[in-house]
């Protein structure tokens, strides 16, 4: 399975490269779009010195530690976030009939290069936050932030398959979705502590986005109550079972587009 997909991540890197002009400045594009929300941080931070305690450098690892884990999900799993066109054009009927899963045939369906640009960004801000010695770093703590992105990049896939899975529904892409997928991009750029407690346990309970950004924070930053908030990005990949469980449902509801 994974030199299949290794064939399908050449193509499609393949076949984006074919203009190279025309990618590169989509590349370009999109990392000046994201440095945009870089300039918010900027701003804000010239006005007030601090955000509920945290400092400028602090809440550029928050928002680089979302940005990088989205921008691999939109890569790597574009294809369930764009899978309202696989239905309406009635390619998952295919899917059905290839020996491979489904949902296998859908992640290979589209990965999205382009968003090199977004994570390189994200990696640059990453770099500048770290280099100022906002963490005091030993292996504990590399492990921690490798966790963190890692976790990160499946949670917003488990999203990605949320989104995909109500278009077994609906046939069309539900746009509330956005409020998780985007929405999270968005709110993560500040610990969700700013936000209030009651946003915060949502997305600690519900959408788990907190289990990879806010509480492993406290632990790079040692102000974590307990060291097992070093664990807690793994809490997030149960967001993957009823994700996946909900995908399960929808194929087993799908009769078709009538394309």
């Amino acid at each position: 399975m994974f030199k299949l997909y290794g064939k399908f991540f050449a193509i499609h890197l393949r076949s984006q490269m074919q203009y190279k002009t025309s990618f590169i400045l989509t590349v370009l594009g999109q990392c000046l779009t994201s440095f945009g929300a870089f300039l918010s941080i900027y701003f804000l931070f010239a006005r007030f010195h601090q955000v509920e305690g945290f400092v400028f450098q602090e809440v550029l690892l928050c928002h680089a530690v979302v940005l990088l884990s989205f921008s691999l999900a939109e890569i790597v799993f574009r294809g369930f976030d764009t899978f309202a066109g696989i239905i309406s054009r009635g390619e998952f009927d295919r899917f059905l009939l290839e020996p491979r899963s489904p949902m296998f045939r859908t992640l290979c369906t589209r990965m999205e290069f382009s968003r090199l640009g977004r994570l390189a960004e994200a990696g640059i801000v990453m770099a500048y936050a770290l280099s100022t010695g906002v963490v005091v770093w030993n292996w504990a703590k590399a492990g921690v932030l490798l966790l963190m992105i890692v976790c990160g990049t499946l949670l917003f896939a488990g999203l990605f398959t949320v989104y995909a899975s109500f278009c077994f529904f609906s046939i069309q892409g539900l746009e509330f979705m956005n409020i998780f997928t985007d929405g999270g991009r968005e709110f993560g750029q500040y610990p969700f502590t700013v936000y209030g407690r009651r946003i915060l346990r949502f997305f600690t309970y519900i959408i788990p986005l907190a289990c990879v950004q806010y509480y492993p924070l406290l632990y790079l930053l040692d102000r974590a109550p307990s060291p097992w908030y070093a664990l807690i990005p793994l809490g997030a990949l149960l967001f993957l079972v009823p994700s996946t469980l909900f995908w399960r449902l929808g194929v087993r509801h799908y009769k078709s587009s009538g394309s």
